[in-house]
């Protein structure tokens, strides 16, 4: 009877052990709580959790949530310096108002084509800037993940070649002041819609166009009720894959080597999707029957900087940094 008890006894003791060392690993594992707009079919959500989410391992848990479900967009920002999020792909208008350098990467025609963007995130002479991005905004940038050069994909019965003939076409640029004044400085009458609500407002005619490139314009089935896609590449667009600062902080030495790693991982394996998808849906929407064309784009580039260099956005722009970025890959 004295064996049975101390058997028992001791194994009462291994399991609790074994119960309290599986507690012990799940609080030791470090939460991350990401938010997106893109939906979740969307081939940036599947890259992301096997090029990231995956590629972090057992010492993470990475929690995401996509079709602007958790915070509408545009909210993110705030969210990460409020302590309500962790992660999120911010755009560079979202850093605007805070820090108001960055609106020299959010002026169309500043990069030449993907490589010279690629080359110019990869390079040190944006060192500053992040810097600033830290100071100002408490968030970190892991990542600049390429999600497709923007084009004009509008309903019409007549191409777009100049700045002149988008007067009074009403052009679905995301909510938020940068991202209107591009349409603004387009030729374009910028109108504010959601992501999620971009697909009805062509459907309605409350919109004549949007501006995103070949993927998301698959993804949300865009390329259904448009008819012309003017390949400008006003912007080559690439999103700012961010963690909140007090996040980043709590985080060991390994683990912030992790989660570089990681966010290197998925930039790029989102930028070969990008690349490719951007041929094949090129040719794709081509051939059921949407005229893809390219527009007098010098004419577009020249309007825009004027109009920027007009402007209030302008006056932030570090001294020299403009000339900089265009001598990059030169």
């Amino acid at each position: 009877m004295r064996k049975l008890t101390k058997i028992l006894t001791g194994s009462v003791a291994l399991l609790g052990m074994a119960i309290a060392a599986n507690i012990s690993f799940a609080q030791s594992k470090v939460e991350l709580i990401y938010s997106d707009t893109v939906s979740e079919n969307d081939i940036r959500t599947t890259t992301l959790r096997e090029a990231f989410g995956a590629c972090l391992g057992d010492g993470f848990d990475f929690k995401s949530y996509h079709g602007a479900t958790l915070f509408k967009q545009g909210t993110e920002l705030t969210a990460m310096q409020r302590g309500n999020l962790d992660m999120a792909n911010l755009a560079i208008f979202d850093f605007y108002n805070q820090v108001p350098s960055t609106t020299i990467l959010g002026t169309p025609f500043l990069f030449r084509d993907y490589e010279h963007m690629r080359a110019v995130y990869n390079s040190d002479v944006l060192d500053e800037m992040l810097a600033e991005i830290e100071e100002k905004a408490k968030v970190k940038i892991l990542a600049f993940p390429y999600i497709g050069a923007r084009h004009l994909g509008y309903k019409g019965d007549k191409q777009i070649m100049t700045p002149a003939d988008l007067e009074g076409v009403k052009l679905r640029m995301p909510p938020g002041e940068g991202w209107q004044f591009v349409g603004t400085a387009m030729g374009a009458t910028p109108v504010p819609v959601p992501f999620s609500e971009v697909y009805t407002a062509l459907q309605t005619g409350a919109i004549d166009g949007q501006d995103n490139g070949f993927p998301a314009t698959r993804s949300m089935k865009f390329d259904e009720v448009i008819n012309h896609i003017g390949k400008t590449a006003h912007l080559i667009a690439a999103n700012e894959f961010t963690i909140s600062l007090s996040k980043w902080n709590s985080l060991s030495a390994a683990q912030q080597a992790k989660m570089q790693e990681c966010a290197k991982n998925f930039e790029a394996a989102l930028d070969g999707i990008t690349l490719e998808q951007e041929i094949s849906l090129e040719a794709d929407m081509k051939s059921n029957g949407v005229d893809v064309y390219t527009p007098d784009n010098a004419a577009f580039q020249t309007h825009v900087f004027k109009v920027y260099q007009d402007s209030e956005y302008s006056k932030d722009w570090p001294a020299g940094l403009i000339e900089k970025i265009g001598a990059v890959g030169k």
